[in-house]
């Protein structure tokens, strides 16, 4: 991957993403700003309480870490285990344990999109959105890369064009997707585009 810093921004185009940031915290989609999708569950045993929580999470993530240990190939085990980290924040234990499920899986979209997220909460866009792009290339129907892809384009690497693109050929594939918390992604591309052009007037 290149690890060169993305282009330069065009005048003005703070002005835009600061725009379309707040018109969408201002309430376009109810509730705090896009937050990118993890695919599945975690297999973590439901228990209530936080320390109980806790505690169990830490003896799946022990008995997982063994299981790995015992049999490297065990992609299966790999991926839970990525998601318990996923789970608890260790984000670049999670990045390898889903890097090595790949090496013995690598057509498995889920867990592509879920390494792309786990890249992104570690700071690194560029390599969330290869992740994601790997996603749509195993899996072109999948929805939840795309709509990262999205977010990532626009929240982090200031690419609303970017995002839209992203969308809209998420909304080819289906007309009427929305976000994880039911939101229309077709009204809020609408609503993007609507921001862009009153900035560029």
């Amino acid at each position: 991957m290149s690890n060169t810093k993305p282009a330069k921004k065009a005048p003005g185009k703070d002005s835009v993403i600061i725009y379309i940031v707040l018109a969408f915290v201002a309430g376009f989609i109810s509730g705090a700003a896009f937050a990118v999708y993890k695919t599945v569950p975690s297999d973590t045993p439901a228990v209530t309480g936080q320390s109980q929580i806790a505690e169990e999470q830490a003896q799946h993530i022990a008995h997982l870490e063994e299981d790995v240990a015992a049999d490297p190939e065990n992609f299966q085990a790999w991926a839970q285990l990525g998601n318990l980290y996923f789970d608890t924040s260790q984000y670049e234990k999670a990045v390898n344990a889903y890097q090595r499920s790949l090496e013995f899986q690598p057509d498995n979209p889920d867990v592509w999109t879920d390494l792309g997220v786990m890249y992104r909460r570690n700071k690194q866009p560029d390599k969330a959105i290869e992740a994601f792009n790997q996603a749509i290339e195993v899996d072109p129907s999948h929805e939840i890369s795309r709509i990262n892809k999205g977010i990532v384009l626009l929240y982090d690497l200031n690419d609303p064009q970017g995002a839209i693109t992203s969308w809209e050929n998420l909304l080819k594939i289906n007309p009427g997707a929305t976000t994880g918390s039911g939101n229309s992604i077709r009204e809020f591309v609408d609503q993007l585009k609507q921001d862009m052009e009153k900035q560029e007037q």
